[in-house]
């Protein structure tokens, strides 16, 4: 990836293009990191074709391993993979800039519109789509990451441990989820290089 951003020209009208990206996904992700997944996808993936769908879900599977917001983390994230540090901190601007604004135009004007029925009845309405949007993005996700039975086991039973064990720690599902990928890998290169091994044993006999 580092080959790619050398090789694309890291000028002030791309790193413009990164902030307006994020600026426009920034404002319309309703529920969090989550909610902007599908919308992320469509806009970097699909119609800029910036980086892969794979590359977008690892980055987010490490956004979410790491403290702070999903969204911000993503956005560095891709960011940097696009066009380094300068690229970066135009990704971290845009998506933070217009949620800052938001919440300071919201907070001072809470008080007159908190009790409001339209507004609450507003919010009953965006709800549900929230987690319909976070559905999507699971969904999606799972077509990149599920990729043969070992990893549908492993995602099947850590579905199965956070709804069974409410008090279960989040950062200890995502480290055993590390480990036993770093486990597997390596069975897999011993077992390569045993039948490597076995053949190149047959070929000299």
């Amino acid at each position: 990836m580092e080959k790619e951003i050398e090789k694309r020209k890291i000028t002030f009208k791309f790193l413009y293009e990164i902030f307006m990206v994020f600026f426009k996904i920034s404002p319309i992700t309703f529920g969090g990191g989550f909610a902007m997944i599908p919308i992320m996808e469509e806009e970097i993936v699909h119609k800029k074709q910036w980086i892969d769908r794979e590359n977008l879900v690892d980055i987010f599977a490490v956004s979410q391993s790491l403290p702070g917001a999903i969204a911000v983390n993503s956005a560095t994230f891709v960011g940097y993979q696009i066009g380094g540090i300068p690229g970066a901190l135009s990704a971290l601007l845009g998506i933070v800039i217009p949620t800052f604004v938001i919440i300071i135009i919201l907070g001072a004007l809470l008080s007159s519109f908190q009790q409001n029925i339209y507004v609450q009845a507003a919010l009953k309405g965006i709800r549900p789509i929230v987690v319909a949007l976070i559905a999507s993005a699971a969904f999606k996700m799972g077509h990149v990451s599920v990729v043969d039975k070992i990893s549908a086991a492993i995602c099947a039973v850590c579905i199965m441990s956070l709804l069974l064990i409410k008090s279960l720690n989040l950062i200890l599902v995502i480290f055993l989820g590390a480990f036993i990928g770093i486990v597997i890998v390596k069975v897999k290169d011993q077992q390569d290089k045993r039948l490597s091994h076995k053949k190149a044993s047959g070929e000299t006999l």
